[in-house]
């Protein structure tokens, strides 16, 4: 039986090697072969568990002897008549020497009769062989042997032959020989039938015959190879010895006969033959033996039949071949397909059917039971697969399911399971990828059961593993049985899926890892109508219950098939039978699978969700513990999640659940979220911040949700979780603010998990009613742009640095280096170090590269959008007493105090740049809401000693330099959250407010880029902390005058140098020297900005007469509209301060001040209109505190007789004298451009004595206007004709030019819209339709100015109506002595929504005004573009702190009204320069916002004037323009004077827009060098005292400042220094008025 175990193993189609065969002694050589054993083809069966490899025939002679026929030969010769007859003498003797001679002369005879044998008659033939008969015997030598069959091979050949001679040479040939004659033997067999094709004499001995020889062959080529295994042939040189070539002929020749006389065996002859081609099968393990056997039984099958009791054997041997070689599959199966399409084809798949229905018990240890089973598989395999093909037969359904379940039941040999894993993808998808017919009506359920049982094996390996189904097939591996297995479940799965789905040719996609051969076939497209029905399938819940066994094996593709069958038919729904069941496989085989994809586990718990949702509704049929339990389960170990879009989703569903579960369940869900935090900090202890790679700033807000942690995933769920129960349940909230808390304040957690739980805390807010609730705007976009935290300032910063680098690399190219300040974007990438970080206390805390994880985005900064409507459970408020359990009370406290305290560990332990940078952006938002922090007075305390210590100490943490960021940034962080802390002053001490301003007062200098927003909190702190503020005063000032040459900044100091002239009481005990500071102030910035000016002038000169003829100079001059803003304020803070000047002061001021406006640091005078207005000014209030006077309406002729009228040009004024000719009554008027005085006075005339003689006739008095002006002028010298008064005489022209002068008021006139808007409103309709607003809008109204009645109004009500109160009866209006502002409050305004329900008349007024107040009262963040207009450049937004409905603001106590506060904003148009110190959001008491508001208001109104009229021209007031009439008059009618040299003239513009003195360009270029002489720098000047700088001295010398500024003004005059006694003495009018 089978006594070797090899596997054949050849590839198709290797080339036998051959060799000569040649009977020489040669042939005795052994050849190399590679075999280690032979066994036949029961070795093959036994190689299913792996054994030697199948080989060629190896070479190994074997040397035999066989019975001498001599004595046969003698009684033949003796018999023989003498045949000496017709043969030539040569033959005749030749045939003498055959029969008598010694052994060689026969041979020798032999070798010469052999060629003419054939030219003989039949009988001398026959006598020649009897002759030579004896020398074939197997005692003679080889050559004897060779000649004497050589001979008888062409008697043999002999056509005359009567079949009893063929008879007698079949004898003699099929008697037994020598074994090396073998080939001779045969050959003369072959000869003998002519190659099969006659066997006349002997037909029924040769199969017989052949059998045996067959056998004998066999024996023979077994024991070659054995010798030559012996020898040791090398290992794949394998040699053909000449059995193996006697083999193969032999099998030649078999087929031969059967092909042409198979019809002469008879059932015994044709058994024996077959069963030695079996034996032989059954025993080689040589590839051409089995080929050979196979063609014999190809012969049989198709020539004749094999016998019925061998046809099972033989059925069961090519079977075996068919599946076990490889090489010889197409040779078994075409030998198999021929007899499945004879008469056989149906008994021969019974036969197949029989090997699987009929297995032993323990066919496992059965090898050839293993081995007949698989080649049954096989061969099933390929008829199923060509079932579509005519002839073949049909394999029953039933009784193939029955067979293949009676082998899994009865084997688990994994190759068997593989074969029926084949054999299934084979009647699932045919070689025309079609469906096999015989499925298309049966029950699929059966056939997928086996296939489950044979895919045990996978699916264990998987359930085991961490690992997918792909992963058992990657390419390129040794095939083990797994990955065998798996691949046929794969390609099964894939062609289900095609099945199942709706779009077949798009269903099927190639996997990872699937090799190609394994996916081409399920790949196709079916053909046919099978599959158009498919929508339809019977069996498609067979699929899915396969798909669901074998679950842990199935893609991802195929398990959303699965799920979506499921959600289709509700699988999961408590109607299905087994609901409980297909839930606990989407929860185990889906969800909980972690190898799944994230698609695939989302289906999954879509699925869950859904069923959960519906036993929610139908909750009182379940257990109580139903639903905790399935919602404990699906949590149960999600702390070691890793797929974040999983986790969002599992995250997601459990905020929903919690949200409104019982308390218990809710403290469940709340403690396995945190978990995840507490897992993920231990995988992960460090800050998600730092990173080996940083990427760039402008990359890393693009990046994917999966980037984050599992961390800020569970955070995310507690915001949102907070966010839905705030409303509704306050323990629930409480218990999740105080882990908000506890998450943003450990540094264990991960960074982004603390910015998430920061995005909620940070916008709590409290409304005046304490209940919370969540803001979704925070008015932080500018203080996050400081530090790079919105998307805009990273652009502008990329662009910034772009450009830096394409300055850095020319520079380079041109040999030159460069230093920048800071490090940029770019450079820090490039840094192969890290960057420190320093905690508060300036040390190292962490090392690394940075990485920004969040922009400052009010869009999506929380899960969802919070509710807009304060919770009515939960309240501000102290936590002391308070326990979480479900028994409390609907409403409960949030303390706050905890979150203040977090915020203060982390700013004085220090934190994560990301942590810190947010608290810089976001706390000072926080803290305007008075109302959430109202119990937290100790932390806030705490908070501001802090603040205040690490500012003054400079120790606060230090950002990563990567950014291009300084300490000025954070210091500004710091500021801001300052300025919002000094709202809270009244729960300070004095000496804490002291801090508070001395940390502003040390902010101005010691950081550039922090003064503007400290010099915004001292505004602030003017009008909230007057005590302390007034203490550090001088300070201030001194500070403030070190830096005002500072473009940036100089703005500012002179806004708040002007907001303080307002605020008497803190300068009330200022001595002169320390008033003359601030007018310093003033002068500095003015000389900067002329010696600027002239530096630009002389440049442009120099410049225009080195250009070349044809080109046009360029003009580098040109100023904007910002410096000539601020170039005015400078100008009306020295009126401002001169009038807070103590009335007997004033006069000693005047001459110093008159210096230095018309004094240039270096020493040339200088004018401008400007200063000629401040000193006109000056003129009319140095000596009095009163109003403007007005002429006398009742001095008229009727009272006082004849009047006659006269007009001078008096200097810059106007004098017109009415002179009462007769009474002595005069009245002057004199028009300044500053105003407008008049006098009514009277000559007293004494009665002339008794004695004088009159002079005329008449004998009353007369009096011209000329007397009175000759009197009052005659003492001053009138040499000069510039001086003298210039007559007017008394015509048109003159009195149009007066009736325009007295057009232009003498004040500065502005309009400010004032609106209101009321709860919940945000449209335009809506809000100008207010007619009335809160207690509090009257308050400020009522600050804001005074009630003035229109109608009649003589002064600008600028636009409304004063005539038919069609705007109101009345409005509110402020004026002092320099400006007047006239208020568009729209509440006053008349209200007709019949007529006019979009209040046109309403929006007309405030459309244009360029400043609006807004009073927001509507508890939403105000919208720029609320009210459309082109002419609204600013809004200023007044807010409360605390936002209060329309009701609660109307039950407030004049307590609370008293103590309220309110949010300031300045919103600009976009494109508008930044020019209040409102800019960012500032916290103004109720009692100071009307003032504060005020100043913000006309500060912006001026700038707005400016910025209106850049583009047509400058805007100019209403002095310079009576100025310039004046001017216009003095042209017209005064003496005409030709300049000699740079005299003194009349200016233009004080903005550069009017006509320049025309001087040479000689002279120009001679004054700037005499300046330039000393304005090197104003570096010096600087540091110097206040003091020495203001000094009179002469001989002072200082430097202009470097830094650049815009330049202001184009006709300033220059003055040599030869006029600057004369000139300041002729304008100094103290001196002589004293």
């Amino acid at each position: 039986m089978f006594r070797r175990v090899v596997f054949l193993g050849r590839k198709a189609g290797e080339e036998r090697q051959t060799v000569d065969m040649s009977p020489s002694p040669g042939d005795e050589a052994s050849s190399p072969q590679d075999s280690k054993a032979t066994s036949g083809l029961a070795s093959v069966f036994k190689g299913l568990a792996g054994a030697a490899k199948l080989t060629k025939s190896p070479p190994a002679p074997v040397q035999s002897s066989g019975a001498s026929i001599n004595a046969q030969i003698a009684e033949r010769l003796s018999a023989t008549p003498n045949i000496l007859r017709g043969m030539s003498p040569q033959h005749s003797e030749s045939f003498e020497l055959l029969k008598n001679g010694s052994m060689n002369e026969r041979v020798s005879a032999a070798n010469a009769l052999r060629h003419t044998v054939a030219d003989y008659s039949l009988n001398s033939v026959l006598d020649i062989w009897y002759a030579a008969k004896d020398l074939v015997d197997s005692a003679n030598p080889r050559a004897t042997r060779h000649s004497g069959w050589e001979l008888l091979r062409e008697c043999v050949k002999h056509a005359s032959s009567t079949d009893l001679e063929r008879n007698e040479y079949f004898q003699t040939i099929s008697a037994a020989a020598n074994p090396e004659d073998f080939h001779l033997q045969l050959a003369a067999l072959v000869d003998l039938t002519n190659h099969g094709r006659n066997l006349s004499g002997f037909d029924y001995d040769v199969f017989p015959l052949l059998s045996r020889w067959l056998e004998e062959a066999f024996d023979a080529v077994r024991a070659a190879r054995g010798v030559a295994k012996k020898q040791g042939s090398r290992k794949g040189k394998s040699l053909v010895t000449g059995e193996d070539t006697n083999f193969a002929e032999l099998f030649g020749f078999i087929t031969d006969v059967i092909k042409f006389n198979f019809n002469v065996a008879d059932d015994d002859a044709a058994e024996l033959l077959i069963d030695k081609l079996l034996d032989i099968c059954m025993n080689t393990s040589v590839e051409e033996d089995l080929q050979a056997c196979i063609g014999v039984m190809d012969a049989i099958v198709t020539f004749g039949v094999i016998p019925a009791n061998k046809l099972k054997s033989c059925v069961h041997v090519l079977c075996s071949i068919h599946c076990l070689v490889p090489n010889l599959q197409k040779d078994a199966w075409h030998t198999i397909s021929i007899l499945c399409r004879s008469h056989d084809g149906h008994t021969t798949v019974r036969l197949l059917l029989d090997v699987l229905a009929s297995l032993p018990e323990n066919a496992d240890k059965k090898k050839e039971v293993v081995r007949e089973v698989r080649g049954a598989l096989s061969v099933l395999t390929k008829l199923v697969s060509k079932s579509f093909e005519k002839g073949y037969p049909s394999v029953p359904y039933a009784l193939l399911v029955d067979g293949l379940s009676t082998v899994v039941k009865g084997t688990s040999a994994w190759k068997i399971h593989l074969d029926i894993l084949k054999l299934t993808n084979a009647l699932f998808c045919d070689s025309q990828g079609n469906i096999n017919n015989m499925l298309l009506d049966e029950d699929w359920a059966p056939v997928f059961d086996v296939v489950a049982t044979c895919a045990g094996t996978v699916v264990a390996a998987l359930a085991k593993a961490e690992n997918s189904t792909e992963s058992l097939l990657i390419p390129g591996e040794p095939e083990s049985a797994e990955s065998m297995l798996a691949g046929e479940l794969v390609r099964l799965i894939r062609r289900l899926e095609v099945i199942l789905s709706d779009e077949p040719s798009t269903a099927v996609q190639k996997q990872e890892g699937v090799p190609l051969d394994q996916v081409d076939i399920i790949s196709q497209k079916p053909e046919g109508g099978q599959m158009e029905q498919h929508n339809t399938l019977v069996q498609r819940q067979d699929c899915i219950i396969f798909f669901t066994k074998i679950h842990c094996a199935l893609p991802d593709s195929a398990a959303i098939l699965v799920l979506e069958y499921f959600k289709k038919f509700r699988c999961c729904s408590p109607s299905d039978p087994f609901w409980e069941t297909n839930l606990n496989l989407v929860l185990d085989a889906f969800l909980a699978d972690r190898k799944r994809s994230s698609d695939v586990r989302l289906r999954a718990l879509q699925a869950f969700t859904e069923v959960y949702d519906m036993i929610e509704l139908l909750n009182d049929q379940f257990e109580p513990d139903f639903i905790p339990e399935l919602v404990k389960r699906l949590l149960a170990d999600v702390a070691g999640e890793t797929d974040i879009v999983l986790l969002q989703e599992v995250v997601s569903f459990a905020v929903a659940v919690a949200s409104i579960a019982s308390f218990s369940l809710f403290c469940y869900v709340v403690d396995m979220l945190h978990s995840i935090i507490g897992n993920s900090r231990f995988c992960s202890p460090t800050s998600s911040s730092l990173s080996p790679t940083p990427e760039p700033p402008s990359t890393q807000h693009s990046k994917s949700i999966t980037s984050q942690t599992p961390s800020n995933v569970a955070a995310r769920g507690y915001v949102q979780m907070f966010l839905r129960v705030l409303n509704h349940d306050a323990v629930k909230s409480a218990r999740l603010f105080r882990i908000l808390v506890s998450i943003a304040e450990s540094s264990q957690s991960e960074t982004d998990a603390r910015i998430t739980a920061m995005q909620l805390l940070f916008r709590l807010r409290a409304d005046w009613a304490d209940r919370i609730f969540v803001t979704a705007h925070t008015e932080t976009s500018s203080l996050a742009s400081s530090l790079y935290r919105t998307e805009e300032s990273i652009a502008r910063k990329s662009a910034e640095e772009a450009s830096y680098a394409g300055r850095t690399s020319r520079s380079e190219t041109a040999g030159s280096a460069r230093s920048s300040r800071g490090v940029s974007l770019g450079q820090g990438q490039l840094q192969d170090r890290g960057y420190p970080f320093r905690s508060a206390s300036g040390s190292k805390f962490a090392t690394g590269t940075y990485q920004q994880l969040w922009i400052a985005s009010d869009a999506d900064a929380l899960p969802e959008a919070p509710s807009q409507v304060a919770s009515t459970v939960l309240c501000r408020g102290t936590s002391s007493g308070i326990a979480e359990t479900e028994n409390l009370g609907q409403t409960a406290v949030l303390d706050t105090r905890i979150w203040l305290d977090a915020i203060l560990n982390m700013l004085r332990q220090g934190c994560d740049w990301e942590v810190y940078s947010f608290i810089l952006i976001y706390l000072p938002s926080q803290l305007s809401n008075h109302a959430v922090f109202r119990d937290a007075i100790p932390q806030l305390r705490e908070l501001r000693g802090t603040i205040c210590e690490q500012i003054k100490m400079n120790n606060f943490q230090e950002p990563p330099t990567v950014f291009g960021l300084r300490r000025a940034d954070v210091a500004i962080g710091l500021f801001h959250t300052l300025t919002m802390i000094l709202s809270y002053h009244q729960y300070f001490q004095k000496a804490e407010e002291d801090e508070i301003v001395r940390a502003f007062v040390h902010g101005i200098a010691t950081w550039e880029r922090s003064a503007k927003c400290c010099i915004h909190a001292l505004t602030i702190c003017c009008h909230e902390l007057p005590s302390s503020t007034g203490k550090a005063l001088v300070t201030i000032l001194q500070k403030m005058a070190q830096i005002i040459t500072q473009p940036h900044v100089a703005m500012h100091i002179l806004e708040f140098l002007a907001c303080l002239s307002r605020l008497p009481s803190l300068y009330a005990n200022f001595r002169e020297d320390e008033y003359r500071i601030v007018f310093g102030i003033c002068f500095r910035y003015l000389q900067y900005v002329r010696g600027r000016k002239q530096t630009a002038r002389i440049s442009s000169i120099s410049d225009a007469s080195a250009t070349p003829a044809g080109e046009a100079p360029s003009n580098p001059n040109a100023s904007d509209d910002l410096p000539q803003y601020v170039y005015t304020l400078a100008y009306h803070v020295i009126l401002f301060w001169f009038l807070a000047l103590k009335l007997p002061d004033r006069a000693n001021h005047v001459g110093w001040i008159a210096k230095n406006l018309f004094t240039d640091v270096d020493g040339p005078q200088v004018s401008d209109e400007q200063a000629q207005l401040t000193i006109d000014f000056m003129q009319r209030v140095t000596y009095a505190d009163v109003d403007e006077s007005a002429a006398d309406p009742l001095f008229t002729a009727d009272r006082f007789g004849e009047i006659l009228k006269k007009r001078w040009l008096i200097g810059n004024s106007i004098v017109t004298i009415e002179q009462a000719t007769a009474t002595g009554w005069a009245q002057i008027t004199k028009r300044q451009p500053s105003g407008t005085s008049s006098y009514t006075i009277r000559e007293l005339f004494r009665p002339p004595p008794a004695h004088q003689r009159p002079m005329n006739e008449t004998t009353t008095n007369s009096v011209l206007p000329n007397h009175l002006l000759v009197q009052l002028l005659s003492s001053m010298p009138q040499g000069n004709d510039q001086s003298r008064p210039i007559p007017l005489p008394d015509d048109d022209v003159v009195n149009r030019a007066i009736k325009m002068f007295d057009h232009n008021s003498t004040v500065d006139g502005h309009k400010v819209g004032v609106i209101y808007i009321g709860e919940n409103q945000t449209t335009e309709s809506e809000i100008l339709a207010n007619i009335s607003g809160s207690g509090d809008y009257v308050e400020f109204l009522n600050g804001l100015g005074t009630l003035t009645k229109l109608k009649g109004a003589t002064f600008n009500t600028q636009g409304l109506d004063r005539q038919y109160d069609t705007d109101g009866q009345y409005t509110f209006c402020w004026r002092d002595r320099v400006t007047e502002i006239v208020f568009h409050v729209t509440t006053q305004m008349p209200t007709n929504l019949d007529h006019d329900p979009q209040c046109t008349l309403k929006k007309r007024h405030i459309g244009n005004d360029f400043v609006n107040i807004i009073f927001n009262d509507s508890g939403l963040p105000f919208k720029f573009d609320t009210f459309p207009s082109e002419f609204n450049y600013v809004n200023i937004v007044i807010s409360p702190e605390s936002r209060a409905s329309f009701v609660a603001t109307r039950q407030r106590t004049p307590k609370d009204v008293e103590e309220s506060f309110y949010k300031v904003r300045v919103m600009s148009k976009p494109g508008f320069p930044e020019i209040s110190p409102a800019s960012e959001t500032k916290i103004v008491s109720l009692r100071a916002l009307p003032d504060f508001i005020r100043l913000l208001a006309l500060n912006a109104s001026v700038f707005s004037l400016v910025w209106a009229h850049r583009e047509g021209g400058e805007h100019v007031s209403p002095w310079r323009n009576r100025l310039r009439e004046i001017k216009r008059l003095r042209e017209r009618y005064g003496p005409k004077v030709t300049a000699q040299g740079p005299t003194p003239s009349p200016p233009g513009t004080a903005l550069g827009h009017g006509p320049t003195p025309a001087l040479s360009t000689a002279a120009q270029l001679e004054a700037a060098r005499s300046g330039n002489t000393v304005r090197d720098s104003f570096s010096s000047l600087r540091r110097s005292s206040v003091a020495t700088f203001f000094t009179a001295s002469s001989e002072q010398t200082s430097h202009r400042s470097s830094m650049l500024s815009t330049a202001t003004t184009d006709n300033t005059e220059i003055m040599t220094a030869n006029g600057v006694d004369s000139l300041v003495d002729s304008i100094d009018f103290s001196k002589w008025s004293a």
